[in-house]
Protein backbone atom coordinates (compact mmCIF):
# COMPACT_ATOMS: atom_id res chain seq x y z
CA UNK A 1 0.00 0.00 0.00
CA UNK A 2 1.37 3.67 -1.11
CA UNK A 3 2.16 6.00 1.43
CA UNK A 4 -0.09 8.19 0.92
CA UNK A 5 -3.30 5.63 0.85
CA UNK A 6 -2.46 4.68 4.30
CA UNK A 7 -2.55 8.32 5.51
CA UNK A 8 -5.61 8.37 4.03
CA UNK A 9 -6.99 4.85 5.60
CA UNK A 10 -5.28 5.99 9.01
CA UNK A 11 -6.76 9.51 8.72
CA UNK A 12 -10.23 8.02 7.84
CA UNK A 13 -10.10 5.50 11.04
CA UNK A 14 -9.19 8.19 13.47
CA UNK A 15 -12.25 9.91 12.33
CA UNK A 16 -14.35 6.67 12.68
CA UNK A 17 -13.23 5.73 15.70
CA UNK A 18 -13.55 9.30 17.19
CA UNK A 19 -16.76 9.83 15.91
CA UNK A 20 -18.31 6.96 17.51
CA UNK A 21 -16.09 7.80 20.95
CA UNK A 22 -17.00 11.40 21.43
CA UNK A 23 -20.43 11.28 22.30
CA UNK A 24 -20.19 9.43 25.19
CA UNK A 25 -16.37 9.98 26.85
CA UNK A 26 -16.03 12.24 29.12
CA UNK A 27 -13.03 11.85 30.58
CA UNK A 28 -10.15 12.10 27.77
CA UNK A 29 -7.13 10.61 29.24
CA UNK A 30 -3.51 10.87 28.47
CA UNK A 31 -2.94 7.16 28.26
CA UNK A 32 -4.27 3.91 29.52
CA UNK A 33 -3.67 0.98 31.64
CA UNK A 34 -4.02 -2.70 31.68
CA UNK A 35 -2.78 -5.39 34.12
CA UNK A 36 -0.90 -8.33 32.43
CA UNK A 37 -0.66 -11.88 34.41
CA UNK A 38 1.71 -14.83 33.60
CA UNK A 39 0.06 -18.32 33.50
CA UNK A 40 2.11 -20.63 35.33
CA UNK A 41 0.92 -23.45 33.09
CA UNK A 42 0.97 -22.21 29.57
CA UNK A 43 3.58 -19.76 30.35
CA UNK A 44 1.47 -17.30 28.47
CA UNK A 45 0.65 -14.01 29.42
CA UNK A 46 -3.17 -12.75 29.61
CA UNK A 47 -4.79 -9.53 30.24
CA UNK A 48 -8.54 -8.76 31.40
CA UNK A 49 -10.87 -6.02 29.72
CA UNK A 50 -14.63 -4.91 29.96
CA UNK A 51 -16.28 -5.25 26.72
CA UNK A 52 -19.91 -6.03 25.62
CA UNK A 53 -23.45 -4.09 26.62
CA UNK A 54 -23.90 -5.01 29.06
CA UNK A 55 -20.15 -5.37 30.14
CA UNK A 56 -18.45 -8.31 30.31
CA UNK A 57 -14.83 -9.04 31.42
CA UNK A 58 -13.08 -10.57 28.74
CA UNK A 59 -9.67 -12.64 29.57
CA UNK A 60 -7.26 -12.59 26.81
CA UNK A 61 -4.12 -13.80 25.92
CA UNK A 62 -1.17 -11.02 25.19
CA UNK A 63 -0.07 -11.33 21.50
CA UNK A 64 2.65 -8.29 21.44
CA UNK A 65 2.40 -9.05 17.34
CA UNK A 66 -0.65 -9.62 16.68
CA UNK A 67 -2.89 -7.69 13.87
CA UNK A 68 -6.40 -7.33 16.14
CA UNK A 69 -8.15 -8.18 19.11
CA UNK A 70 -9.93 -11.32 18.08
CA UNK A 71 -12.93 -13.03 20.07
CA UNK A 72 -15.21 -16.36 20.89
CA UNK A 73 -18.17 -15.18 19.23
CA UNK A 74 -19.70 -18.94 19.11
CA UNK A 75 -20.54 -19.11 22.70
CA UNK A 76 -23.15 -16.69 23.49
CA UNK A 77 -21.54 -13.44 22.44
CA UNK A 78 -24.62 -11.13 23.92
CA UNK A 79 -24.33 -7.40 22.96
CA UNK A 80 -26.78 -4.62 22.42
CA UNK A 81 -23.64 -2.36 21.06
CA UNK A 82 -22.24 -5.43 18.70
CA UNK A 83 -21.77 -3.66 14.94
CA UNK A 84 -20.51 -5.67 12.30
CA UNK A 85 -18.01 -3.96 9.99
CA UNK A 86 -18.95 -3.24 6.32
CA UNK A 87 -17.18 -5.00 3.45
CA UNK A 88 -16.79 -1.37 1.91
CA UNK A 89 -15.69 0.40 5.36
CA UNK A 90 -12.57 2.81 5.54
CA UNK A 91 -12.07 0.53 8.43
CA UNK A 92 -11.69 -2.67 6.34
CA UNK A 93 -9.91 -1.60 4.03
CA UNK A 94 -7.22 -0.28 6.72
CA UNK A 95 -7.21 -3.56 8.44
CA UNK A 96 -6.05 -5.23 5.54
CA UNK A 97 -8.76 -7.21 4.93
CA UNK A 98 -9.04 -9.55 1.67
CA UNK A 99 -12.43 -11.05 1.86
CA UNK A 100 -16.12 -10.21 2.55
CA UNK A 101 -18.73 -11.96 4.27
CA UNK A 102 -21.51 -11.90 1.55
CA UNK A 103 -23.99 -14.58 2.74
CA UNK A 104 -24.25 -16.04 6.18
CA UNK A 105 -27.12 -18.86 6.08
CA UNK A 106 -27.39 -18.75 10.05
CA UNK A 107 -29.73 -16.33 11.63
CA UNK A 108 -28.69 -13.42 12.16
CA UNK A 109 -26.30 -12.45 15.26
CA UNK A 110 -22.65 -11.83 15.87
CA UNK A 111 -20.24 -13.63 14.42
CA UNK A 112 -23.12 -13.59 11.13
CA UNK A 113 -23.95 -11.17 8.99
CA UNK A 114 -23.92 -10.49 5.35
CA UNK A 115 -22.17 -7.26 3.69
CA UNK A 116 -19.16 -7.75 6.21
CA UNK A 117 -15.73 -7.39 6.31
CA UNK A 118 -13.58 -10.78 6.70
CA UNK A 119 -10.65 -11.63 8.44
CA UNK A 120 -8.23 -14.62 9.64
CA UNK A 121 -7.85 -14.47 13.35
CA UNK A 122 -4.78 -16.78 14.44
CA UNK A 123 -4.19 -18.43 17.42
CA UNK A 124 -0.36 -19.56 17.60
CA UNK A 125 -0.71 -22.06 20.72
CA UNK A 126 -3.65 -24.28 19.22
CA UNK A 127 -3.94 -27.63 16.41
CA UNK A 128 -6.80 -25.63 15.05
CA UNK A 129 -4.65 -22.32 14.08
CA UNK A 130 -6.30 -20.35 12.09
CA UNK A 131 -9.94 -19.61 11.19
CA UNK A 132 -11.97 -17.14 9.39
CA UNK A 133 -14.16 -14.37 10.94
CA UNK A 134 -16.00 -11.10 10.74
CA UNK A 135 -14.67 -7.65 12.28
CA UNK A 136 -16.48 -5.93 13.95
CA UNK A 137 -16.71 -3.40 17.14
CA UNK A 138 -18.21 -3.23 20.69
CA UNK A 139 -18.13 -1.28 23.67
CA UNK A 140 -15.07 -1.55 25.66
CA UNK A 141 -14.14 -0.38 29.08
CA UNK A 142 -10.62 0.36 30.11
CA UNK A 143 -8.75 1.86 32.94
CA UNK A 144 -7.09 5.60 32.68
CA UNK A 145 -4.11 6.48 34.50
CA UNK A 146 -1.52 9.52 35.16
CA UNK A 147 1.67 6.74 34.54
CA UNK A 148 2.03 6.37 38.29
CA UNK A 149 -1.46 4.94 39.75
CA UNK A 150 -5.20 3.74 38.00
CA UNK A 151 -7.41 6.16 37.38
CA UNK A 152 -11.05 6.41 36.03
CA UNK A 153 -12.36 3.87 33.58
CA UNK A 154 -13.19 5.13 30.52
CA UNK A 155 -15.36 4.06 27.82
CA UNK A 156 -14.52 3.31 23.96
CA UNK A 157 -17.86 2.37 22.25
CA UNK A 158 -16.54 1.37 18.47
CA UNK A 159 -13.29 -0.90 19.76
CA UNK A 160 -12.71 -2.75 16.49
CA UNK A 161 -12.38 -6.86 16.71
CA UNK A 162 -12.89 -10.03 14.54
CA UNK A 163 -14.93 -12.95 15.90
CA UNK A 164 -13.42 -16.49 15.78
CA UNK A 165 -15.09 -19.64 16.65
CA UNK A 166 -15.08 -21.62 19.75
CA UNK A 167 -12.70 -24.32 18.74
CA UNK A 168 -9.91 -21.48 17.74
CA UNK A 169 -10.00 -21.47 21.71
CA UNK A 170 -7.64 -24.24 22.17
CA UNK A 171 -4.21 -24.03 23.16
CA UNK A 172 -5.23 -20.47 25.44
CA UNK A 173 -4.79 -20.00 28.76
CA UNK A 174 -7.75 -21.07 30.86
CA UNK A 175 -11.11 -19.17 30.26
CA UNK A 176 -9.85 -16.83 27.63
CA UNK A 177 -12.26 -15.89 25.45
CA UNK A 178 -9.59 -14.73 22.40
CA UNK A 179 -5.90 -12.53 21.92
CA UNK A 180 -5.60 -9.20 22.23
CA UNK A 181 -3.44 -8.01 19.20
CA UNK A 182 -1.24 -5.37 19.90
CA UNK A 183 1.29 -5.27 16.50
CA UNK A 184 1.90 -3.41 13.97
CA UNK A 185 -1.47 -2.38 11.67
CA UNK A 186 -4.10 0.20 11.76
CA UNK A 187 -6.32 -2.62 13.69
CA UNK A 188 -4.51 -3.33 16.59
CA UNK A 189 -5.48 -2.24 20.28
CA UNK A 190 -3.09 0.77 20.60
CA UNK A 191 -3.61 2.02 17.52
CA UNK A 192 -7.00 2.03 17.91
CA UNK A 193 -6.90 3.95 21.87
CA UNK A 194 -4.77 6.36 20.40
CA UNK A 195 -7.00 7.37 17.55
CA UNK A 196 -9.76 7.52 19.88
CA UNK A 197 -8.27 9.91 22.82
CA UNK A 198 -5.65 11.36 20.37
CA UNK A 199 -2.76 10.20 22.26
CA UNK A 200 0.74 9.81 20.95
CA UNK A 201 0.59 6.21 18.89
CA UNK A 202 2.93 4.30 21.57
CA UNK A 203 2.60 1.70 24.33
CA UNK A 204 4.80 0.36 26.84
CA UNK A 205 5.00 -3.24 28.30
CA UNK A 206 6.17 -4.72 31.28
CA UNK A 207 5.97 -8.72 31.82
CA UNK A 208 6.21 -9.75 35.33
CA UNK A 209 8.39 -12.28 36.15
CA UNK A 210 6.16 -14.35 38.76
CA UNK A 211 2.49 -15.48 37.99
CA UNK A 212 1.50 -14.56 41.41
CA UNK A 213 1.95 -10.70 40.73
CA UNK A 214 0.58 -8.47 37.95
CA UNK A 215 2.37 -6.73 35.37
CA UNK A 216 1.02 -3.71 33.33
CA UNK A 217 0.73 -2.55 29.88
CA UNK A 218 0.81 1.08 29.26
CA UNK A 219 -0.90 2.86 25.89
CA UNK A 220 0.38 6.21 25.35
CA UNK A 221 3.09 7.69 26.82
CA UNK A 222 4.98 7.83 29.95
CA UNK A 223 5.81 9.01 32.30
CA UNK A 224 6.06 5.10 33.61
CA UNK A 225 6.50 5.17 37.55
CA UNK A 226 7.24 1.66 39.57
CA UNK A 227 6.81 2.18 43.40
CA UNK A 228 9.32 2.76 45.19
CA UNK A 229 8.78 6.10 42.47
CA UNK A 230 10.71 5.09 39.44
CA UNK A 231 10.35 6.40 36.74
CA UNK A 232 11.76 4.40 33.99
CA UNK A 233 11.26 6.25 30.47
CA UNK A 234 13.41 8.80 31.23
CA UNK A 235 16.25 5.72 31.00
CA UNK A 236 15.47 3.91 28.08
CA UNK A 237 17.74 3.14 24.42
CA UNK A 238 16.42 2.99 21.56
CA UNK A 239 16.72 1.12 18.30
CA UNK A 240 14.55 1.50 14.72
CA UNK A 241 11.63 -0.80 14.03
CA UNK A 242 12.27 -2.82 10.88
CA UNK A 243 9.46 -3.26 9.02
CA UNK A 244 9.38 -6.92 7.84
CA UNK A 245 6.91 -6.63 3.96
CA UNK A 246 5.71 -9.77 4.33
CA UNK A 247 3.55 -11.01 7.10
CA UNK A 248 4.42 -13.57 9.71
CA UNK A 249 1.55 -14.62 11.20
CA UNK A 250 0.05 -18.20 10.67
CA UNK A 251 -1.89 -17.48 7.50
CA UNK A 252 -2.50 -13.66 5.97
CA UNK A 253 -4.12 -11.98 3.22
CA UNK A 254 -1.16 -11.94 0.39
CA UNK A 255 0.54 -8.27 0.30
CA UNK A 256 0.36 -7.74 3.89
CA UNK A 257 2.97 -6.62 5.49
CA UNK A 258 3.97 -8.34 8.86
CA UNK A 259 2.47 -6.85 11.66
CA UNK A 260 5.47 -8.30 14.06
CA UNK A 261 7.95 -5.97 15.43
CA UNK A 262 11.31 -6.53 13.77
CA UNK A 263 14.20 -5.07 15.25
CA UNK A 264 17.81 -4.42 13.80
CA UNK A 265 19.94 -6.86 15.64
CA UNK A 266 23.35 -6.87 13.89
CA UNK A 267 25.16 -8.95 16.73
CA UNK A 268 25.59 -10.73 20.22
CA UNK A 269 28.24 -10.35 22.69
CA UNK A 270 28.60 -12.53 25.99
CA UNK A 271 30.74 -10.32 28.10
CA UNK A 272 32.33 -8.75 25.85
CA UNK A 273 33.16 -11.69 23.22
CA UNK A 274 31.32 -11.34 20.28
CA UNK A 275 29.33 -14.72 18.87
CA UNK A 276 30.45 -15.69 15.19
CA UNK A 277 27.19 -15.56 13.48
CA UNK A 278 26.28 -15.85 9.75
CA UNK A 279 25.28 -11.76 9.51
CA UNK A 280 22.56 -12.22 6.49
CA UNK A 281 20.59 -14.78 8.98
CA UNK A 282 19.29 -11.12 10.59
CA UNK A 283 19.00 -9.28 7.83
CA UNK A 284 15.30 -10.25 5.89
CA UNK A 285 15.07 -11.48 2.76
CA UNK A 286 11.98 -12.20 1.39
CA UNK A 287 10.08 -12.14 4.61
CA UNK A 288 12.54 -14.45 6.06
CA UNK A 289 15.12 -13.88 8.87
CA UNK A 290 15.54 -10.78 10.77
CA UNK A 291 15.10 -10.36 14.81
CA UNK A 292 11.71 -9.87 16.72
CA UNK A 293 10.41 -9.87 19.91
CA UNK A 294 7.31 -11.98 20.56
CA UNK A 295 5.00 -12.86 23.97
CA UNK A 296 4.11 -15.82 22.12
CA UNK A 297 7.14 -17.99 22.55
CA UNK A 298 7.98 -18.13 26.57
CA UNK A 299 11.71 -18.42 25.47
CA UNK A 300 13.84 -16.97 22.79
CA UNK A 301 14.60 -18.93 19.87
CA UNK A 302 17.39 -18.79 17.78
CA UNK A 303 18.10 -20.47 13.88
CA UNK A 304 20.53 -23.73 14.83
CA UNK A 305 23.66 -22.29 13.64
CA UNK A 306 23.04 -18.86 15.23
CA UNK A 307 21.77 -21.16 18.81
CA UNK A 308 25.00 -23.38 18.80
CA UNK A 309 27.63 -20.53 17.97
CA UNK A 310 26.66 -18.08 21.11
CA UNK A 311 25.98 -21.73 23.28
CA UNK A 312 29.75 -22.23 22.68
CA UNK A 313 30.53 -18.78 23.49
CA UNK A 314 28.77 -18.74 26.73
CA UNK A 315 29.92 -22.14 27.61
CA UNK A 316 33.33 -20.96 27.67
CA UNK A 317 32.72 -18.14 29.23
CA UNK A 318 30.41 -20.09 31.88
CA UNK A 319 33.37 -22.73 32.18
CA UNK A 320 33.21 -22.12 36.02
CA UNK A 321 29.55 -23.35 36.06
CA UNK A 322 29.20 -27.36 36.22
CA UNK A 323 27.20 -28.88 33.88
CA UNK A 324 24.41 -31.17 34.54
CA UNK A 325 21.89 -33.29 32.57
CA UNK A 326 19.63 -31.29 30.10
CA UNK A 327 15.80 -30.43 31.01
CA UNK A 328 13.48 -30.13 27.81
CA UNK A 329 12.76 -27.77 26.03
CA UNK A 330 16.57 -26.74 27.18
CA UNK A 331 19.57 -28.36 25.88
CA UNK A 332 22.30 -26.94 28.25
CA UNK A 333 22.04 -27.03 31.88
CA UNK A 334 23.47 -26.07 34.89
CA UNK A 335 24.30 -26.64 39.09
CA UNK A 336 22.95 -23.50 40.80
CA UNK A 337 24.64 -25.20 44.31
CA UNK A 338 27.59 -23.12 44.03
CA UNK A 339 26.80 -20.11 41.41
CA UNK A 340 26.37 -16.40 43.68
CA UNK A 341 23.09 -14.73 43.22
CA UNK A 342 22.96 -11.08 42.49
CA UNK A 343 20.35 -8.45 42.44
CA UNK A 344 19.82 -9.09 38.65
CA UNK A 345 20.00 -12.90 38.88
CA UNK A 346 22.29 -15.56 38.93
CA UNK A 347 26.01 -14.62 38.58
CA UNK A 348 27.05 -15.75 35.09
CA UNK A 349 27.86 -14.32 31.28
CA UNK A 350 26.84 -10.99 30.78
CA UNK A 351 24.56 -11.61 27.09
CA UNK A 352 24.49 -8.23 25.19
CA UNK A 353 22.00 -8.07 22.20
CA UNK A 354 23.85 -5.11 20.22
CA UNK A 355 21.77 -2.82 17.66
CA UNK A 356 21.98 -0.55 14.76
CA UNK A 357 24.80 1.06 16.70
CA UNK A 358 27.85 -0.23 18.79
CA UNK A 359 27.20 1.91 21.95
CA UNK A 360 23.00 0.72 22.00
CA UNK A 361 22.67 -2.93 23.53
CA UNK A 362 19.97 -4.76 25.60
CA UNK A 363 21.99 -6.20 27.99
CA UNK A 364 20.77 -9.64 29.41
CA UNK A 365 21.37 -10.82 33.23
CA UNK A 366 21.05 -13.81 34.90
CA UNK A 367 17.50 -13.09 35.80
CA UNK A 368 17.08 -12.74 32.40
CA UNK A 369 19.02 -15.79 30.55
CA UNK A 370 18.79 -18.59 33.14
CA UNK A 371 15.75 -20.65 34.64
CA UNK A 372 15.35 -22.43 37.72
CA UNK A 373 14.05 -26.01 36.47
CA UNK A 374 14.98 -27.31 40.05
CA UNK A 375 16.09 -26.63 43.05
CA UNK A 376 19.78 -27.12 42.22
CA UNK A 377 19.48 -27.12 38.89
CA UNK A 378 19.49 -23.80 36.11
CA UNK A 379 19.23 -24.11 32.67
CA UNK A 380 20.28 -21.75 29.59
CA UNK A 381 16.81 -20.28 29.05
CA UNK A 382 17.40 -20.10 24.77
CA UNK A 383 15.95 -23.04 22.72
CA UNK A 384 17.46 -24.31 19.09
CA UNK A 385 14.96 -23.24 16.20
CA UNK A 386 16.14 -25.49 13.72
CA UNK A 387 17.63 -24.93 10.43
CA UNK A 388 15.24 -23.00 8.62
CA UNK A 389 12.99 -20.82 10.64
CA UNK A 390 11.07 -18.11 9.36
CA UNK A 391 12.41 -15.10 11.50
CA UNK A 392 16.38 -16.30 12.89
CA UNK A 393 16.17 -14.98 15.85
CA UNK A 394 12.35 -14.06 18.47
CA UNK A 395 12.96 -12.64 21.82
CA UNK A 396 10.53 -14.34 23.97
CA UNK A 397 8.49 -13.52 27.26
CA UNK A 398 11.10 -14.88 29.54
CA UNK A 399 13.95 -12.83 28.42
CA UNK A 400 11.31 -9.64 28.51
CA UNK A 401 10.01 -10.02 32.17
CA UNK A 402 11.27 -7.30 34.32
CA UNK A 403 12.42 -5.04 31.29
CA UNK A 404 10.16 -2.32 30.35
CA UNK A 405 9.56 -2.47 26.36
CA UNK A 406 8.13 0.84 25.07
CA UNK A 407 7.17 0.70 21.55
CA UNK A 408 6.57 4.21 19.70
CA UNK A 409 4.29 3.26 16.09
CA UNK A 410 4.64 7.09 15.10
CA UNK A 411 8.79 7.23 15.18
CA UNK A 412 8.76 3.46 14.33
CA UNK A 413 11.30 2.36 17.36
CA UNK A 414 11.36 0.42 20.34
CA UNK A 415 12.86 1.84 23.82
CA UNK A 416 14.20 -0.70 26.12
CA UNK A 417 15.23 -0.62 29.62
CA UNK A 418 17.43 -3.92 30.24
CA UNK A 419 16.73 -5.57 33.88
CA UNK A 420 14.20 -3.21 36.19
CA UNK A 421 16.13 -5.15 39.55
CA UNK A 422 19.10 -2.82 39.02
CA UNK A 423 17.08 -0.18 39.70
CA UNK A 424 15.88 -1.88 42.60
CA UNK A 425 12.23 -2.26 41.29
CA UNK A 426 10.31 -4.97 39.27
CA UNK A 427 7.41 -4.85 36.61
CA UNK A 428 5.28 -6.26 39.20
CA UNK A 429 6.00 -2.84 41.28
CA UNK A 430 3.10 -0.64 39.41
CA UNK A 431 0.46 0.97 42.11
CA UNK A 432 -2.89 -0.63 40.76
CA UNK A 433 -4.49 1.22 44.08
CA UNK A 434 -7.06 3.47 42.16
CA UNK A 435 -6.29 7.18 43.04
CA UNK A 436 -10.00 7.94 42.26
Amino acid sequence: MATSSRFILCSLLLCWVSSQTLATISVQPKALVIPVTKDSSTLQYTTQIKQRTPLVIIKLTIDVGGNFEWVDCGSGYVSSSYRPVPCDSAICKASGSGACETECLAPPGPGCYNNTCSHIPDNPFGSTGIGGGEMASDTTVIQSTDGRTVGKAVVVPGVVFTCGTTSLLEGLSTVALGMAGLGRSEVSLPVQFASAFKFPKKFAMCLSSSSSSKGVIFFGDGPYVFLPNVEVSKSLMYTPLILNPVSTAGAYFEGNPSTDYFINLTSIKINGKAVPLNVALLNITDGNGGTKISTVNPYTVMETSIFKAFVKVFRHEAKNLTKVSSVKPFKYCFSSKYTPSTRVGPAVPLIDLVMHSSSVYWRIFGANSMVQVKEDVICLGFVDGGSNPRTSIVIGGYQLEDNLVQIDLEKARLGFSSSLLFKQTTCSNFNFTSSA
